[in-house]
């Protein structure tokens, strides 16, 4: 199917043909007419396949059709009330489409890519109201009235309440991967957005799942949709190639990422950490190794990100060092590699890092680096993303302990099995020991080399409310269970009893 096919606009037509779009992708064939027809739209489709356009275009095409809002403009009352000798009176934008999306790196994005697709029709404008935009500068965007407005949730809140934003001529509205900003806490932000916008419009939600409490919010707030499932987020990335290399510590880590990064092949790079304290220390260690490297995180000014995506588009910075978060959105066809410096949090987190290369058909490389602790982890990426990841060895660069056989994937498998006897299950979890790794999300308690190799982390910290699994069994309140049976505070013991190997507390 062709661009023409869809019906478009011809000026659309025209701004895809510069741009060198050929072919609608599968996301755009099935949105695009039936969003032009009016219909409230839920899709679910893997990052990378092309939704953006599949909600603007249609959307441009709508309002390309229509004639000017009536009244004077912005300027023109000024003007007017200049001549008059009176102070200009402030007028709320009224916009005609509404895009919320969850970071503003995306809602940049967007933007970037609507002035692409609307180059030939000039009454058509689009602003980005984002948190970390000096409000002197967003309160100019608004008044220039535009057609079509992207933001981000809570920095658009503080403009509706303050008056500045009238929602009262809204035709579509279109939630942008609904299922980030709802996992960002943005819910309350997008119900009460929802409610200041018409009944009358159209609704687009855009979101990787359409389950749970994305399914339920997304009934409440359309009529009549269509769902549209291209490829669920299990999807393979046929065209990505993944490994796994297992390190031993925090310097074999980071000497093996030095070498992996002086790949021929790599032209530019993504490096994801949990943290963001870990992407601006990584960035600096980097540039001392030689690297074009830059970080990019949530606590970064907006000017000093947008300053780093610039560097990446125009291909002055090589490694980009990101969280998870700052690196939605981010389309570089130039990436060609993706390293998972700290494994993330959720598998489906996983799918949408390596997304960050092989854009638009290219080729890419995914490379994770696991600590022989962190193999449950990655079984539990193998069986969302229902493929098998290999484990790569390099020269010079093996690690002290062999990685752990692919038969641990078994349902059966506990994480602690592959314990060495008698290692204490519980540590101190606080800083990493000398040369040791450490594994943490935000927010999430240290994980160290003196924490047991078997186990593994819960979303909120580390296993069990009472303690970790024990070969012997589990923790009670009351203490640790015995091998023979009985627990810590009960009767003591008589004869010739053998002491446990860690000795009684």
């Amino acid at each position: 199917m062709s661009f023409e096919a869809l019906g478009l606009h011809p000026s659309i037509l025209k701004a895809l043909t510069d741009a060198g779009y050929t072919k609608p992708t599968p996301v755009q064939e099935q949105a695009v007419p039936a969003a032009i027809q009016g219909k409230d739209l839920l899709v679910s489709s893997q990052t990378g396949s092309g939704k953006t356009a599949a909600f603007m275009l249609p959307s441009l095409h709508r309002l390309a059709d229509q004639e000017p809002s009536g009244g004077r403009t912005p300027n023109q009352e000024r003007q007017a009330a200049q001549a008059r000798g009176e102070r200009p009176r402030f007028r709320p934008a009224q916009p005609k489409m509404l895009v919320l999306t969850p970071t503003r790196e995306l809602a940049l994005q967007v933007t970037t890519n609507t002035d692409k697709y609307a180059v030939n029709l000039r009454r058509m404008k689009a602003v980005s109201i984002l948190g970390g935009m000096p409000y002197p500068k967003q309160m100019q965007l608004l008044s220039r009235n535009p057609e079509i407005l992207v933001a981000t949730p809570g920095r658009l809140i503080d403009h509706m309440e303050s008056g500045k934003i009238d929602f009262s001529q809204l035709q579509i509205l279109v939630l942008d991967e609904a299922d980030r900003m709802l996992d960002m806490g943005f819910i309350d932000d997008i119900e009460k957005i929802v409610a200041a916008t018409p009944e009358s419009r159209q609704t687009m939600l855009f979101s990787a799942t359409l389950d749970g409490v994305v399914g339920n919010m997304a009934r409440r707030i359309t009529k009549d949709p269509l769902t549209i499932q291209i490829a669920s987020t299990t999807a393979k990335h046929e065209n990505i190639q993944q490994r796994v290399h297992f390190v031993d510590d925090l310097s074999h880590k980071n000497r093996l990422l030095d070498h992996l990064l002086r790949d021929e092949t790599l032209d530019q790079a993504v490096v994801f950490t949990a943290t963001k304290r870990d992407a601006d220390t990584i960035a600096d260690r980097l540039n001392i190794a030689g690297f074009s490297a830059a970080a990019l995180h949530g606590d970064m000014h907006q000017g000093a990100r947008n300053r780093t995506l610039d560097g990446l588009r125009r291909g002055n910075v090589k490694v980009l060092v990101a969280t998870d978060v700052a690196a939605r959105g981010i389309d570089v066809p130039n990436i060609t590699h993706v390293f998972n410096y700290d494994l993330p949090k959720f598998p489906e987190d996983y799918v949408h890092r390596i997304g960050r290369t092989g854009r638009a058909g290219r080729n890419g490389l995914a490379i994770s680096l696991v600590n022989h602790s962190e193999g449950m982890h990655v079984r539990r990426i193998e069986r969302f993303t229902k493929q098998t990841i290999p484990v790569n060895v390099v020269e010079g660069f093996e690690p002290k302990r062999s990685a752990p056989p692919r038969s641990a994937a078994r349902p059966g498998w506990k994480p602690g099995d592959g314990r060495k006897p008698g290692q204490r299950s519980f540590g101190k979890p606080g800083a990493p020991r000398e040369g040791g790794a450490h594994y943490r999300s935000e927010g999430a308690p240290f994980r160290t080399e003196g924490q047991r190799e078997g186990g593994y982390r819960s979303e909120g910290g580390f296993r069990s409310e009472g303690g970790f699994r024990k070969e012997g069994g589990y923790r009670s309140e009351g203490g640790f269970r015995r091998e023979g049976g009985g627990y810590k505070g009960s009767a003591p013991r008589t004869g010739d009893a053998p002491r446990r190997p860690w000795g009684d507390r």
